[in-house]
């Protein structure tokens, strides 16, 4: 006796068939989950769309940073002697102050200007040590520690760097300049990201608009040697320069500036070329269609 049976049942991998039953399958139960036909959302990016969504993080997302970053400078923390002073933390059994290796190699040299005259009598020149380090630095970040009118009883129980020649309590014979606040030990103490570096030592202030600031002549520099460099290989050496209203020389701002606008009006031609050819052939697909 001959059998007929479902060829599809085949296919799926079932039995022709169950004595004295129906037919057995494999086929999913036509459901709207397992025959995938549930509905769905799928969305279309397109620069109508994305720009906006950029533009409403970014103006939530700055004010938000702003005040997260400006409250955080606001908290103060106080550690000293810290753990990160090492190995110049203590001396003598006393705590340094202050303290780390940036503190301990501050350059400690002087430099004086000399305008030779006609009669050649040396006319010194003022060089000005106030005015040199960031406002913020100055007035925010460094403070002297709290206490009477005698900066040496604030100090009382610390001691100086060791490869310094003075306590920080004499720094400066000028209150307002010495201790923590003296801008030649903030200056230092802002490090540089490269091991060759500038930092501003002094500032020559112009006494008349009709006047150089350095008159055409002889000019004598003296030094006095403090900060010794040949155990290490290193080079000294004075720079006179002028300053403009970003500061002084600095051409890699610039070349930052026009590397990343060059970079930016490039990709946008890019983008604008993409989007207006593909835009064209969709509309001339559409009315071909």
């Amino acid at each position: 006796m001959a059998m007929n049976y479902n060829a599809k049942d085949e296919v799926d991998g079932g039995p022709p068939c169950a004595p004295g039953g129906t037919a057995k399958t494999r086929r999913p139960d036509n459901t709207a989950f397992k025959q995938q036909r549930l509905p769905a959302w799928q969305p279309i990016l397109t620069a109508g769309t994305v720009l906006p969504i950029f533009f409403i993080i970014g103006l939530i997302f700055i004010p938000i940073g702003i005040g997260i970053f400006v409250t955080s400078n606001n908290i103060r923390e106080i550690e000293n002697p810290s753990k990160e002073c090492e190995p110049y933390r203590r001396n003598e059994d006393k705590p340094i102050a202050p303290c780390g290796a940036i503190a301990n190699s501050m350059f400690n040299d002087t430099l004086e200007l000399f305008l030779i005259g006609n009669d050649s009598y040396p006319v010194p020149i003022a060089l000005k040590k106030k005015g040199i380090a960031w406002w913020t630095d100055k007035n925010v970040k460094f403070r002297n520690p709290p206490g009477g009118d005698n900066l040496e009883e604030r100090f009382k129980g610390t001691t100086k760097p060791v490869n310094w020649l003075k306590p920080v309590y004499m720094l400066d014979s000028d209150p307002d300049n010495n201790g923590f606040i003296n801008e030649d030990f903030i200056v230092w103490m802002r490090t540089a990201a490269l091991p060759t570096f500038r930092k501003l030592y002094r500032l020559i202030e112009r006494k008349s608009d009709l006047h150089p600031t350095l008159p055409a002549g002889r000019y004598s520099l003296n030094i006095t040697y403090n900060y010794p460099v040949h155990y290490f290989d290193g080079r000294k050496r004075m720079i006179l320069s002028t300053i403009s209203w970003m500061g002084g020389k600095n051409p890699f701002l610039g070349i930052a500036y026009i590397a990343v606008g060059s970079i930016s009006f490039l990709l946008g031609v890019v983008l604008l070329v993409i989007n207006h050819k593909y835009r064209n052939s969709s509309n001339t697909a559409d009315i071909t269609i």
